[in-house]
């Protein structure tokens, strides 16, 4: 049974959708710790999520990019903002839909299956990818780096970094191919962006107390080494 988190801080409209998603089968959890509703999500592990914008303490635009570092659970966000921009802000902050107040709850029913269906369902890709080497894991989707129980964020670049170093693994990762996998998201990229993000690869991988894991190849490119074992 997929299970709901409600994150809003009317209690009439928690409740009404609560009794809707029951009505249809779902195991419904009301959030009411607003100062860290990350605690509970991780607690219960839901399938998806509604969550408002306007919310005590911390708006919904910060819970949602708190979530995506740890999961990519489908997100939808309900709001009484009707700007175009409340809408692009719920989507570039890892919102996968947006429901304006008031609406129809069969509207709200049939999106949420909708995520449920691409999430987990028929609609669904594979399972997430995640690439490890001795322990060291990246997930490329969440741009997040873990380690011995510490998690890290990235900046999309040094997610593309890290993925191809851990995929070419121990083999070298080409000049070539690293700035064409920056060229994707730049408007430009030369050799001293490179250079530049390959040193910020280093300093990130030094917070996590991994020092000279990354190798340079005079001439040929980069290669990890596991200095950590």
């Amino acid at each position: 049974m997929q299970t709901i988190m409600i994150v809003e801080d009317d209690q009439k409209i928690a409740e009404h959708i609560k009794l809707a998603l029951e009505k249809y089968g779902f195991t419904v959890f009301v959030t009411s710790n607003f100062e860290n509703v990350l605690k509970d999500f991780l607690t219960v592990e839901p399938s998806l999520v509604l969550l408002d914008i306007n919310l005590p303490h911390y708006d919904g635009y910060f819970w949602c990019r708190q979530i995506r570092k740890q999961s990519i659970c489908p997100v939808i966000f309900l709001s009484a903002r009707i700007g175009e921009m409340d809408q692009v802000m719920a989507l570039e902050n890892g919102g996968d839909d947006f429901m304006t107040k008031p609406f129809h709850t069969e509207v709200l029913i049939a999106k949420i299956k909708s995520q449920l269906r691409r999430a987990y369902g028929e609609y669904a890709q594979q399972k997430e990818r995640s690439i490890e080497v001795s322990g060291l894991r990246i997930y490329p989707e969440r741009l997040t780096l873990t380690f011995k129980g510490k998690t890290l964020a990235l900046t999309k670049n040094e997610s593309y970094i890290l993925e191809i170093l851990l995929e070419r693994y121990p083999r070298v990762a080409g000049r070539e191919d690293l700035l064409h996998k920056l060229w994707d998201d730049e408007a430009f990229v030369d050799e001293n962006t490179l250079n530049v993000n390959i040193t910020r690869v280093r300093k990130k991988l030094e917070q996590l107390w991994i020092l000279d894991a990354v190798a340079t190849v005079r001439g040929a490119g980069y290669v990890l080494k596991v200095t950590w074992e």
